[in-house]
């Protein structure tokens, strides 16, 4: 995956900085913080913007009293505001990955069908407020919620191997299991890597390793984001927890190129590497091998930007900061440089009026033209109104209302859900009693609120079904279920074979097109 660079700095490392700044903000953080620290895991997650779709009566009455303890000790442990901070996220804007279902948890009970603690993202349609959703999933439920798209699973975002990543209890592994305590996995930017050797269907195989297992293969891509030191310890875990002690597994490199390894050792009393596997497979068999997960296969983003000095540890999440810090990594790599002093919302605006400077500041709590006497200004105004000219003050205040230089600010705030932070900054610059005038600043207000209403259909079920949601198999552990039995399910991989070939046939019989 090619990065391009602004200043030196990838464009990849700009997105996770601002999505440190905006995404989680530190109200978020605190509140559920405080909440989650009493016991309150369900005003925690509300406070991280999550909704809670599960029922623990309706668990207990279908699955028992232990399921429900070991889930209930699993939403008291959750954090997730710091399961907010760790989510997938897309390019450019750095927005939740949407329509994805991940697994954070897994249950596996005697006699029954094995349940999973998922949380979901809406479809980018649905996005607004940028709210998650929390529920249970078992595999063979009473048909999957209607208006999600992908209700099942994915495979490679997945966060039940990856506790340290949601689990306030286990946060401490973060370092470990990020490889924080040694240097980048990855040789540096200008030592070229070699080329792999190209595939069946896109597939990259990294090149042929000497004999000695130690020496792992790497990514064929030129970037030192990939966690290639860390891969063989993981991918043990995810085939342990698959149940193939050893064995093939995928690592995604791009959109249409992936890794197909090998996870090999001397025996189980030596650490295992892995290898690209001799002979290449058909894609059919590749398709169904072990992903590893996201969370795996590319650095800590935090880490990242500490090592490119865009990120202070006062900056992070306390629990990834408390983390890092004991690894010693936030003093191995240092401090961003300080910022500029930023004025705070009080501080008087100076404009050039009549030849003289003057000051717009915050007086009961609208934005005035301190150096104007209010007849003067209610004259001016009203000179203003018939088609007159402005005063160079009037001119800045409206300026400020209608495109204020704060408005990115607001904008990135709006784009992640922070409504009470990007009022908060509107109110800093206009007062709490200020009435917004047409323009930019109010365009982006009134299009986030209507967003919301977007939202609130999808939540509701009040919108069309997407053509992928609804399908066989998988379903809403609590007792709700929105399948559509006239829906026709896409042919994927868990479809059986001879469905796949009567349904992909060119054969079949054409009605009405004899004679």
């Amino acid at each position: 995956m090619a990065h391009h660079s602004a200043n030196g700095i990838p464009t990849r490392l700009l997105m996770w900085q601002r999505v440190r700044e905006y995404a989680v903000p530190l109200s978020m953080i605190e509140t559920a913080t405080a909440r989650r620290a009493v016991g309150d895991w369900a005003g925690a997650c509300a406070a991280a913007r999550i909704d809670v779709d599960l029922d623990l009566r309706a668990v207990r009455d279908r699955h028992g009293t232990d399921l429900v303890a070991r889930l209930r000790a699993d939403l008291r442990r959750l954090a997730p505001d710091l399961l907010r901070w760790h989510m997938p996220r897309t390019a450019p804007d750095g927005r939740l990955r949407p329509g994805l279902t991940i697994s954070l948890a897994r249950y596996g009970s005697s006699g029954a069908t094995p349940l999973q603690l998922v949380v979901r993202t809406p479809p980018a349609r649905a996005d607004a407020g940028q709210r998650m959703s929390l529920a249970l999933w078992e595999e063979s439920g009473n048909g999957a919620p209607g208006h999600h798209q992908h209700p099942h699973p994915d495979r490679r975002f997945r966060l039940d191997l990856h506790r340290h990543l949601w689990d306030a209890g286990r946060s401490g592994e973060l370092a470990r299991r990020c490889g924080a305590g040694g240097a980048p996995s990855m040789g540096p930017p200008d030592r070229p890597h070699a080329p792999g050797r190209p595939g069946p269907m896109g597939l990259l195989y990294p090149p042929d390793l000497p004999d000695r297992p130690a020496r792992p293969a790497r990514p064929t891509v030129h970037d030192d984001s990939w966690a290639s030191a860390r891969w063989a310890a993981e991918a043990e875990l995810l085939l342990r927890a698959e149940g193939r002690p050893r064995g093939a597994f995928t690592v995604r490199l791009g959109a249409r190129s992936r890794a197909v390894l090998e996870l090999v050792a001397p025996d189980d009393s030596h650490a295992p590497t892995y290898r690209p596997l001799r002979e290449a497979l058909p894609p059919q068999e590749v398709a169904v091998l072990p992903v590893l997960p996201e969370a795996a296969v590319r650095v800590l983003p935090d880490l990242e930007l500490l090592r490119a000095g865009l990120v202070t540890a006062d900056r992070l999440h306390p629990l990834v900061a408390a983390a890092l810090a004991v690894s010693g990594s936030v003093a191995a790599y240092g401090s961003a440089p300080a910022a500029g002093a930023v004025p705070e919302p009080g501080d008087p605006h100076r404009v050039e009026c009549r030849g003289e400077v003057h000051r717009i500041a915050l007086r009961d709590g609208v934005l005035t033209a301190v150096d104007h006497d209010a007849a003067q200004l209610r004259r001016e105004e009203l000179l203003v109104a018939l088609g007159g000219p402005a005063l160079p003050c009037l001119r800045a205040i409206d300026a400020v209302h209608r495109n204020p230089e704060a408005l990115p600010a607001v904008r990135e705030r709006l784009g992640h859900g922070d409504v009470a932070g990007a009022l908060a900054v509107v109110e800093g610059l206009l007062g709490p009693g200020a009435v917004l005038r047409d323009g930019p600043l109010r365009e982006e207000l009134e299009s986030a609120a209507a967003r919301r209403i977007d939202h609130g259909l999808f939540r509701s079920g009040l919108v069309a079904v997407h053509h992928g949601a609804g399908g066989a198999g998988g379903g809403n552990a609590s007792g709700v279920g929105h399948a559509d039995t006239g829906h026709r399910p896409r042919l994927d991989r868990r479809t059986p074979l001879a469905m796949r070939r009567k349904r992909s046939s060119r054969a079949r019989p054409r009605t009405g097109l004899t004679g």
